[in-house]
């Protein structure tokens, strides 16, 4: 690639993280979709464009590049400086409860803390409940739901979602980890194709970006499809649907879990009378309420009203 900043002399591993991390500081890059600093950023894409583990031994980093080596990370850090392109799309390759998800451009980058509740297996919000059926809805990658059938070996998970592009990713991600037959994909308007499904345990990470972060975002996101982020002028369009909708598809002490980031203000101040319990996260992140299958069909109508006011394109 003929780029006026492409380095002469440059020949190890050592020489193009160091590379890698001046022109990322130079350009000012946004860091969100799995690392938060350049030092890392720099360090992941060099690693893992050659197919190195994150860890690799920093005595090797003094290895010599071959040609065909160097013009590949010439050519990663060029995009991600010169088009902004989050490292996830560069690599096709994110991770999300220490497992590795294929990526691209028809899906969000993973990054939701709820993998921290997936990790203590919703515990101790499910209590003593059996879990055998698990939905993800608005699953993208498939991310969330595939990690959850990790923590439950023994559940059935269905992953939901009405883009047909992002469920051709998480079919390759099914794949992947070779959940198929206990991991199905449907294509579906949140609940519209799931009639009669019940779940006793439902998460979701639908889209809650409101029109005021969506304007405000950085050139980084603006590489993940909308369909995935935007929900309306206080975020809350799906939201709502959802709330309403939960109760018909919860088993009787069934449990919901949904991310609606930095709406949550916006919901909680619409129905002060619900008690969402708002989880804390160790590792940063908020925005996740849980309610119980009982708390759904008690403010089912409450939520119904709401839900029935929204217009626009569903998700």
């Amino acid at each position: 690639m003929n780029h006026p900043s492409t380095p002469h002399g440059l020949t190890t591993i050592a020489d193009y993280i160091r590379w890698a991390y001046s022109r990322f500081n130079q350009a000012e890059l946004f860091y969100g979709h799995g690392t938060d600093n350049g030092w890392d950023e720099a360090m992941q894409l060099v690693l893992q464009s050659l197919h190195l583990p994150w860890d690799f031994d920093r005595a090797q980093w003094g290895c010599h590049l071959t040609r065909e080596e160097q013009e590949l990370l010439q050519h990663q850090i060029e995009r991600r400086v010169d088009e902004r392109i989050p490292l996830p799309y560069l690599l096709n390759k994110a991770w999300f409860c220490a497992l590795p998800f294929y990526v691209d451009e028809r899906v969000l980058v993973p990054r939701s803390p709820i993998a921290e509740m997936i990790a203590q297996g919703f515990q101790p919000w499910l209590g003593e409940v059996e879990v055998t059926r698990i939905l993800d809805l608005c699953t993208g990658s498939g991310c969330i739901g595939i990690a959850a059938a990790y923590a439950f070996p023994d559940a059935e998970v269905d992953l939901a979602d009405l883009s047909e592009e992002a469920l051709q990713v998480a079919m390759i991600n099914v794949d992947n980890h070779a959940l198929v037959g206990r991991v199905d994909c449907v294509q579906s308007d949140l609940f519209e194709h799931l009639e009669g499904r019940r779940y006793e345990l439902i998460v979701s990470n639908p889209p809650y970006v409101d029109a005021e972060d969506m304007g405000d975002m950085p050139d980084e996101f603006h590489h993940e499809p909308e369909l995935g982020l935007a929900a309306g002028m206080d975020g809350l369009d799906l939201a709502w649907r959802i709330l309403a909708e939960a109760a018909d598809h919860l088993a009787e002490q069934g449990l919901l879990v949904m991310e609606v980031g930095n709406s949550w203000v916006a919901l909680q101040e619409a129905v002060p009378e619900v008690d969402f319990t708002w989880i804390e996260f160790a590792h940063g992140g908020d925005g996740v309420l849980v309610l119980s299958a009982e708390q759904c069909r008690t403010h089912q109508q409450r939520f119904a009203e709401f839900a029935s006011t929204r217009q626009g394109d569903s998700h």
